[in-house]
């Protein structure tokens, strides 16, 4: 093996633009040793070959074919130079092109990957609406029964206070009317006239006991002995309205109580001893008795009033609720 043989001339003009010996005569070796140019630009293409700057040794009966240069030494300076200076731009070139491509490729990957987050975040955000939406349906829908069932409740309560208002109402003026007869009557007496058409009286009295003896007698019915306790209540204590309007407040409570917890026994016991109590509702005639209509019953020998829960009648206390709401807002409730 032997260094191959190779243009001197050129040898040397490419030592003399910086290239070492062992590059130049691989270059020179490698392009055919036919010229500057050729050589130039296989050192700057294999100017990253790990045996670059190694003497090239090739088999003895290898010859190179030398070219003889038609240059002087200035020109070949500037050729080498321009050469060097295009192989550096071909370089540059292939480098930013692989550059634009990595850019290129990594942008596409970056926008994939927004792509694909902000398909994930659409459709996260489309669900929480969703579910959103619906549970405001299903809570505006509760709502709506609720309030249906509560205006029918008021309705239903509205129409019983009515009627139990126009019936009193009733009751108040046939006893004023009553007693407008007995005082036209009293002033007939004390004027010395006689009774008004006694001889159209006399003869509907037997009437009216025949009719009496034919009709039985019905019993009251548990709302008419509760609106007559009230009226009783209201009579015995017609001087202190406020301790009345109290005692009816607190009998609507412990009704109210009852119907809404009829499990809860604390709702459904009361110690008569109580001061609160006594001072509301036990000292007043007439309080006890409600409650013992409403169903309660003394027991411990009187110490406390007490509902049993298979006792509760739901019935009973709707008719107390009822009663108690007209005493409290009729005026003309126990008026006489």
């Amino acid at each position: 093996m032997v260094v191959p043989e190779v243009d001197q001339k050129l040898l040397e003009e490419l030592e003399g633009m910086g290239f070492p010996k062992a590059r130049a005569t691989r270059a020179l070796h490698y392009s055919g040793n036919v010229g500057l140019e050729d050589a130039v630009n296989w050192a700057v293409e294999h100017e990253n070959d790990a045996d670059i700057d190694q003497m090239l040794k090739v088999p003895l009966n290898t010859k190179t074919e030398a070219s003889k240069p038609s240059i002087t030494p200035e020109e070949t300076k500037m050729k080498a130079q321009e050469l060097k200076e295009q192989a550096r731009k071909k370089k540059e070139e292939k480098e930013k092109r692989r550059e634009r491509e990595a850019n290129g490729k990594r942008e596409g990957e970056e926008n994939a990957d927004t792509l694909v987050n902000y398909v994930l975040l659409h459709t996260f955000r489309n669900m929480v609406l969703f579910r959103s939406k619906m549970e405001r349906i299903r809570v505006g829908e509760e709502l709506l029964d609720a309030k249906r069932i509560e205006e029918e409740n008021e309705r239903k309560c509205v129409v019983a206070s009515r009627k139990a208002e126009k019936e009193e109402e009733k009751r108040a003026r046939e006893k004023i009317r009553q007693k407008l007869e007995e005082d036209k009557a009293e002033r007939r007496r004390k004027l010395g006239l006689p009774p008004e058409d006694p001889v159209a009286a006399k003869p509907s009295a037997p009437a009216v006991e025949e009719k009496k003896s034919l009709v039985p007698v019905r019993p009251a019915t548990k709302a008419e002995q509760m609106r007559e306790c009230l009226r009783s209540l209201k009579q015995n204590h017609k001087d202190n309205e406020a301790k009345v309007k109290m005692a009816f407040n607190t009998l609507l409570t412990y009704a109210r109580n009852v119907a809404t917890n009829t499990n809860e026994e604390k709702f459904r016991k009361i110690r008569l001893s109580n001061a609160t109590f006594q001072a509301r509702v036990g000292a007043l005639k007439g309080g006890i008795k409600f409650l013992e209509l409403c169903g309660f019953k003394k027991i411990d020998g009187g110490e406390f009033l007490f509902l049993p829960r298979d006792k509760v009648d739901m019935a009973v206390l709707n008719s107390a609720g009822t009663e108690l709401n007209s005493a409290i807002n009729n005026p003309f409730f126990g008026v006489l």
